[in-house]
C-alpha cells in the first residue's frame, strides 16, 4: 500500500517566494503560476474551477473550501503585473529578496503579497468545520482592462456558485475600506470636413469643434469640484474629470478633419457618469454639432465606452465590515478614489470591501515591495475572518 505524504506546509513568506518567481506580466501566460495553485490545493482536498480567456493561456482559479455551494465569503486577488520594461531593479525582479524588514520582487504588493496570505492560510482553514463556504478567487488581466473579472462573472453565472460577500486584496495597508470612487472612461471622436486652410469656411475644424467641447467639460470639472455631490473620507471628495490623449489629423496648410479625445470620470457613488455624459452629449448636439453639419451632414460627434466601473460602497453596519473593523482594530472603514475588481462584483451582487496588505506608493516601481509585517498581518486577518464569517 502507498504511503500517504503529508501536506507541504508554506509560511506566507515561502508562498510569496514562490509567486513571485513566475513571470506573470499580462502580456504572458499565467497557467504555470495556476498550475502551482492547484497543486497546492490539490493537497488539502479543496475543488476548484478554471475559466480561460479566448486563447485558452491565462485562467481564473475558483476555488471552495467546505461546503461547495452559493454563499459565503470570497479572497479576490489578480495574479497578474505590470512590465518591469524600463524600470532599474536592483536585483531580479522575478526573485523574492529581503531587506531590512522588506520583501522586494515584481508582484510582491500588487497583489501577490495578498494571495500569498491567502493560501498560507489554506491549510488552517481546510481544518476548520465550516459551516459557510469561503471562496478563493484569482483572476487574470486586471492590470489591463479587467478582463479576468469579466469572466469569471460569466463563470459564476454559469456555475451559480456565487460568494455572498467578498474581500479585495488590493493594497490599503490591512485596513478596511468600505468605498471606491467609480471610474468611466469615454473615448470621443469627431469627425469634421478637412479643407484647404485659405478655404477653411468651407470646411468644418474638427479641432476647433473638440475643443470647444473640452472647454465645457473643464467648466464642468470645475462646477464638480465646487458645487457637486460630496462625501466626506474621500479624497478629494468630489467627482473628478479630467480629459486626456487629445489627437487629431495635421497637414500642412489644412484644417484637420478629425479629433479624438478621452475623458475620464472618478466619481463618488452619488454622481452618477452615466448622466453626467449624457448632459455632455446634450450640450454637443445642441450648442456644437448644428454648425457644423450645416457645412457638412456627415459631420459631428462619436462615442465609445473604454472603461467603465462602479462606485463601490458598504455599509459600515454590514456584518462583514465590522468583523473586518474590530479584527484589524479600525475605528471605521475607509474610502479610497482607486478601483478595483470589486467595481464588477458588487454590481453582480457581490457585497464588496478591499482589505490588503501594502501601500499604493510601493507598486508598480522599481524594487516593489512589501513590509513582512504586512505580509504576517495579512494571513492572521485572512484566519481571523473565516473564523468570525464562516465557522
Amino acid at each position: 500500500m502507498a504511503q500517504r505524504h503529508a501536506p507541504t506546509v508554506l509560511s506566507a513568506v515561502e508562498m510569496l517566494a514562490r509567486l513571485v518567481s513566475f513571470d506573470t506580466t499580462s502580456r504572458n501566460s499565467n497557467l504555470p503560476l495556476i498550475d502551482f495553485v492547484r497543486s497546492r490545493l490539490d493537497e488539502y482536498g479543496v475543488p476548484y474551477r478554471l475559466s480561460f480567456d479566448p486563447t485558452g493561456q491565462k485562467a481564473n482559479l475558483h476555488a471552495i473550501m467546505g461546503p461547495v455551494q452559493a454563499g459565503g465569503i470570497a479572497f479576490s486577488g489578480h495574479v497578474d503585473t505590470v512590465s518591469t520594461d524600463g524600470q532599474t531593479w536592483t536585483g531580479d525582479p522575478f526573485k523574492l529578496r529581503r531587506r531590512d524588514g522588506r520583501l522586494i520582487a515584481r508582484g510582491a504588493c500588487d497583489m501577490k503579497g495578498f494571495a500569498a496570505g491567502v493560501l498560507a492560510a489554506v491549510p488552517a482553514i481546510t481544518a476548520l468545520n465550516l459551516r459557510q463556504p469561503v471562496h478563493l478567487l484569482f483572476t487574470y488581466d486586471e492590470e489591463v482592462g479587467y478582463h479576468g473579472a469579466r469572466r469569471l462573472i460569466e463563470d459564476l453565472t454559469e456555475s451559480g456558485l456565487w460568494p455572498a460577500f467578498c474581500v479585495v486584496g488590493e493594497a490599503s495597508g490591512m485596513l478596511p475600506i468600505l468605498a471606491q470612487k467609480g471610474r468611466r472612461i469615454e473615448r470621443v471622436s469627431v469627425n469634421g470636413l478637412a479643407a484647404h486652410s485659405s478655404e477653411a469656411h468651407k470646411g468644418v475644424n474638427a479641432v476647433h469643434a473638440a475643443t470647444e467641447a473640452i472647454a465645457w467639460l473643464a467648466a464642468e470639472s470645475r462646477r464638480l469640484a465646487g458645487d457637486g455631490p460630496a462625501e466626506e473620507g474621500f479624497d478629494p471628495p468630489y467627482t473628478m474629470l479630467q480629459v486626456g490623449n487629445f489627437t487629431c489629423d495635421s497637414m500642412p496648410n489644412t484644417i484637420p478633419g478629425r479629433a479624438a479625445f478621452e475623458i475620464e470620470w472618478r466619481n463618488i457613488p452619488a454622481t452618477d457618469p452615466n448622466q453626467e455624459l449624457s448632459r455632455f452629449q446634450t450640450h454637443v448636439a445642441t450648442d456644437i454639432e448644428p454648425p457644423m453639419r450645416a457645412i457638412d451632414p456627415a459631420a459631428g460627434f462619436q462615442y465609445e465606452t473604454l472603461l467603465d466601473l462602479a462606485a463601490v460602497s458598504m455599509r459600515p453596519e454590514h456584518d462583514l465590515a465590522r468583523a473586518a473593523c474590530d479584527i484589524t482594530g479600525a475605528k471605521t472603514g475607509g474610502k479610497v478614489s482607486y478601483c478595483s475588481e470589486g467595481s464588477l462584483f458588487q454590481p453582480a451582487g457581490i457585497d464588496c470591501m478591499v482589505c490588503g496588505p501594502g501601500h499604493l506608493a510601493q507598486v508598480h516601481r522599481p524594487d516593489e515591495w512589501i513590509a513582512e509585517s504586512q505580509l504576517v498581518a495579512c494571513e492572521d486577518f485572512v484566519r481571523r475572518i473565516v473564523n468570525r464569517m464562516a465557522v
